[in-house]
């Protein structure tokens, strides 16, 4: 099941510590937090137009809510459709990222990886299954499906017996909560090098 921890709109974590210029440092985390809940409670009875949202919070409508708002589109929380915004469903969450969409993970998905970047290109994509919040099983049996579906596990390169064995090696990737954008430029470089 995907989680979510109402990370700051800005920098991203998940605690009072916000990372350098961030806008919101200083912020009340409680009121980092409600902006996202004003929010989610509004869009989980019903969809509605951006202006006919702001009009049911709650309180006023700030510059935290409308960032808040942004994050929840940018990491596809919200989706709009005819003119209306959409909470998605957990399971429509999880197959909505499932398939990264934007570089350079969308090539690392696509193309899968090539020796010389496996362990990169893993890393990447457990990494960011972890940031989009999919629980340990969604993110191990979507990366062992990458491996197959990619034909990244045919071109061999690995020491692990299986794709499992791997991912399962990998293990710490996820429960550290590693970034995955550094890793993931340094595959895709190889990948269009390669294929």
């Amino acid at each position: 099941m995907p989680r979510f921890a109402y990370p700051c709109p800005d920098c991203r974590t998940t605690t009072n510590l916000h990372g350098p210029d961030c806008r919101f440092d200083g912020e009340p985390w409680a009121d980092i937090e409600k902006s996202y809940t004003d929010i989610v409670a509004v869009l989980s009875t019903d969809s509605y137009p951006e202006e006919e949202l702001r009009e049911r919070i709650h309180g006023r409508w700030d510059g935290l809510h409308a960032a808040a708002l942004s994050r929840l589109k940018h990491e596809k929380r919200v989706v709009e459709s005819d003119g209306a915004l959409r909470l998605l469903s957990a399971e429509e969450f999880r197959e909505t990222v499932s398939e990264p969409s934007f570089e350079p993970m969308e090539t690392i998905y696509e193309k899968g990886s090539v020796p010389g970047t496996h362990d990169n290109a893993v890393f990447a994509m457990i990494a960011w299954y972890e940031m989009v919040g999919l629980s340990w099983p969604e993110t191990r049996e979507n990366v062992v499906d990458w491996l197959h579906k990619s034909g990244t596990w045919g071109r061999g390169g690995f020491e692990e017996s299986s794709p499992e064995e791997l991912v399962e090696s990998k293990r710490h990737v996820y429960e550290a909560g590693y970034g995955w954008k550094e890793k993931a430029q340094s595959a895709k470089a190889v990948i269009d090098r390669n294929l």
